[in-house]
């Protein structure tokens, strides 16, 4: 009970700045939705920034190879957290990033030269006009590439020394500086300036880390000791593998991307509403309880501790799970309504609407999935092995072009984000079974409870669709009354999957409602 409520208390924490984050993220996709909609010039920003994206959120951002690499492995190089950084260590430091920012300055500046050639490749099915437009996007945003990877490890380096909110907080800059100048021009019938703004917050966002690196010790010096390295050796292990990984995810995107330039106008800017309106809850809950899992993995790794990875990981899966399911059921009854409130105003249409509703559907079955494939994948991690995620995920390419192919035909931006959801549960059946060559996981307790859960969050869906269709007969659909009617739904939601859950004899729900007992008992 004192290591879940230690957990809990990590993860609480995260959850909170995360929380705050991801608010202000919904902000700024507001601000953009209303001044861009989707359309032309949403998509060109979207295309575009999808290349920058692949190095400041999958490569450098929490979760990212950089970070996972110097977790992994400064986890178990500095002795006690407690004091400044040693000197062998901060050496490695400044190795792993004079090495990974040269990387990225080239990346940069290719990026720049071939932007048109890439757009050609990417949206190959667009108009002559939206290429050239997501190619001068491109150019304003290749120093976001710059800073991606660097980013990364900084966010390593906080981690590892439990400092967990600076990182969490840092991608509201980007968020904040996208709002700030946006509305500050409001006529951009370009997206020039929103392309400007997301690389000023990118570099703020670099910035910002660097206080309190130099206070844990880390001084900033050039180092080229990368050959007949040990150490250094060791993170490039890591990090490469882990890394294709992340490209093979991004070439998923670009498989999207290939598919979406063939639909509807707008089409793209919907799927990326779709996905950040997904990323809200389970960007939430994955950051809260794997951030500080991650490390406690890796250190038992380490001290070959496997009973309590076992028993670290059960919990940690089980909780996100337990809170994954009620956050399923709501996305399938109030996306519609949650969009409308959240999107629909200026130029962000009824249109608009119905697509990323339907593209945010299909998209929500893969919740169960993401939480088991990414925290598996830090287990893989925490044994230095990211070889494995990398061949399962490069392996479901194919599969995924497949899907989309077929989806696509029948069932348009849906289609699209369905194949997404089937390629995440066939990724973390695989993960699932190969960890096995490492140790063994013990899914009976997982599976049990992952059976009760999903009877609970079935009956509450069906509980919640009554009451939904009683509120559409009978109240008029004004804005003070969608609001409400989320709030309510929400409400019976938590409260019967809650009760449920207990008559079940689902352990989560009286762990929670303990902790929540005892904070108030303390107040």
């Amino acid at each position: 009970m004192t290591r879940t409520q230690s957990l809990l208390k990590a993860a609480w924490i995260i959850a909170f700045v995360t929380v705050i984050s991801k608010i202000i993220g919904f902000l700024r996709d507001i601000v953009i939705a209303n001044y861009y909609g989707a359309g032309m010039v949403s998509d060109a920003y979207f295309y575009a920034y999808q290349i920058p994206a692949l190095a400041i959120v999958l490569l450098g951002g929490i979760g990212g190879p950089f970070h996972s690499a110097v977790v992994a492995v400064f986890s178990k190089l500095i002795p006690n957290l407690d004091e400044k950084a040693p000197p062998q260590v901060n050496k490695l430091f400044n190795t792993f990033l004079t090495s990974s920012f040269i990387v990225f300055m080239i990346l940069g500046v290719l990026c720049f030269v071939f932007s048109d050639v890439i757009m050609q490749i990417i949206i190959s099915n667009g108009s002559p006009q939206l290429i050239h437009l997501a190619s001068l996007h491109l150019k304003i945003m290749t120093p976001v590439l710059v800073v991606g990877g660097v980013v990364g490890i900084y966010y390593g380096i906080l981690i590892t020394y439990k400092e967990f909110l600076i990182p969490n907080i840092s991608p509201m800059i980007m968020s904040i500086a996208i709002i700030a100048i946006i509305s500050l021009v409001r006529h951009d019938n370009s997206g020039y300036m929103l392309a400007l703004a997301t690389t000023i917050g990118a570099l703020c966002q670099f910035v910002y880390q660097l206080p309190k690196l130099k206070s844990l010790g880390f001084s900033f010096k050039p180092n080229f000791d990368i050959f007949n390295n040990p150490q250094f050796k060791n993170i490039l292990e890591l990090l490469f593998p882990a890394i294709l990984s992340s490209t093979v995810g991004q070439i998923y995107i670009y498989v999207d991307m290939f598919f979406a330039s063939q639909l509807q106008e707008g089409a793209w800017s919907a799927i990326g509403y779709a996905n950040r309106l997904f990323q809200f809850p389970v960007g939430i809950l994955v950051t809260a309880f794997l951030v500080p899992l991650f490390p406690i993995f890796s250190k038992l790794v380490g001290e070959k501790n496997y009973d309590e990875i076992r028993y670290y990981f059960n919990k940690g899966v089980g909780l996100l799970n337990f809170v994954a399911f009620p956050i399923l059921v709501l996305i399938i009854l109030l996306s519609t309504n949650a969009i409308q409130l959240i999107f629909q105003r200026g130029a962000f249409n009824e249109v608009a609407t119905m697509m990323v509703s339907e593209a945010l559907c299909y998209l929500s079955i893969a919740i169960i999935p993401y939480v088991f494939r990414d925290s598996i994948t830090r287990v893989f991690y925490a044994f230095n092995d990211s070889k494995t995620p990398f061949l399962v995920a490069f392996s479901s390419v194919v599969i995924k072009f497949i899907l989309n192919y077929l989806f696509v035909k029948e069932l348009g931006i849906g289609g699209i984000t369905l194949s997404t959801s089937f390629v995440t549960l066939i990724n973390g059946f695989w993960l699932g079974l190969l960890i096995k060559k490492k140790m063994s996981m013990d899914y009976g307790i997982y599976f049990k409870n992952l059976f009760k859960m999903a009877v609970a969050a079935t009956i509450t869906y069906f509980g919640c669709l009554e009451v939904y269709k009683i509120w559409d007969k009978f109240i008029e659909p004004t804005w003070l009354m969608l609001i409400f009617k989320i709030i309510i739904i929400t409400a019976i939601c938590g409260v019967l999957y809650s009760v449920l859950s207990a008559i079940l004899k689902i352990p989560y729900v009286f762990e929670l409602y303990g902790r929540l007992k005892s904070k108030i008992i303390r107040r």
